[in-house]
């Protein structure tokens, strides 16, 4: 298996895939190339599993303009009702929500009350997209990963960490 190595100040060895299924291995300046290739080795089953999953992605991945807008669109039709649901019953607000391309965030949430979510959810069941509404809405209150933040996710989804799995 090719893999590249990047050294650094670390203390263990790291295995990263790439989106374009290249595979990383971070480690120490002084591991032996035999330690890393043992490494390497042990974790191939692993790797393998990624690399599955990066090229399963991959085919969400929509490449022109036209069809990114079409889902966009989409998105917004599906995310903005339940948005706006879930707002009612926790009674948060946000400023803005918009729709956008991220590949690595689901959603997010700024600290003036703008929510953002990528159009890719529009590939995930109701129950996932939920989760994701009311974990940025939660932010409104708790701008951070506390106790707290998830108290208020629990709240108002009980079951969300079945929930967060749909989207792994």
């Amino acid at each position: 298996m090719e893999y590249e190595i990047i050294r650094s100040k670390r203390r263990t060895l790291c295995l990263q895939i790439k989106r374009n299924g290249s595979v990383i291995v971070r480690a120490p300046f002084k591991t032996s190339e035999r330690v890393i290739d043992d490494f390497v080795n042990k974790h191939t089953d692993w790797i393998n599993k990624k690399l599955i999953s990066v090229k399963s992605k991959k085919e969400y991945e929509a490449t022109d303009k036209e069809t990114v807008e079409k889902l966009k669109r989409q998105a917004k039709e599906i995310i903005l009702p339940r948005v706006s649901y879930f707002s009612k019953i926790m009674g948060v607000f946000p400023e803005r929500v918009s729709i956008n391309s991220a590949k690595t965030r689901f959603g997010s949430c700024s600290s003036k009350k703008s929510l953002n979510f990528s159009y890719r959810l529009v590939f995930y069941p109701p129950e996932a997209i939920d989760y994701v509404c009311v974990h940025e809405l939660a932010h409104l209150t708790e701008m951070n990963h506390s106790k707290k933040f998830w108290a208020i996710v629990e709240k108002y989804l009980p079951d969300y960490k079945e929930r967060k799995k749909l989207l792994k």
